[in-house]
């Protein structure tokens, strides 16, 4: 009686994941939403100190342990446009910024 409670019990939970996966799958991509969400929201207002009416572009899944952004806009106080590099550790949910780069289109160049 035990192996076939056993076998019952082990088919139960072979059903139960094989049904369940597809909710993960969604879930998932909501998360991953969610989580380009935050990093955008916290990385503008930490830009928002020295960049006029900032806007970011939001890598959507970030590094292994980083949320990644490159935040543009007008500097405060001057003409120019620039970018800035935003990290946001994605354990703590803390935000910096790197410093303040030239407004250019960001480029590779090979060999230069």
């Amino acid at each position: 009686m035990e192996k076939g409670f056993s076998m019952l019990k082990y088919k139960t939970a072979a059903a139960l994941l094989f049904f369940s996966c597809g909710s993960v799958q969604a879930s998932s991509e909501e998360a991953w939403e969610a989580f380009a969400r935050t990093v955008e929201e916290k990385c503008l207002a930490a830009a928002a100190d020295t960049i006029e009416a900032p806007t970011a572009v939001v890598d959507p899944y970030g590094s292994e342990s980083f949320g990644l952004a490159v935040v543009t806009g007008k500097a405060k106080g001057a003409d120019a446009t620039i970018n800035r590099i935003c990290v946001m550790n994605k354990q703590s949910e803390t935000v910096e910024l790197g410093s303040e780069l030239s407004g250019d289109p960001l480029a590779v160049k090979n060999g230069e």
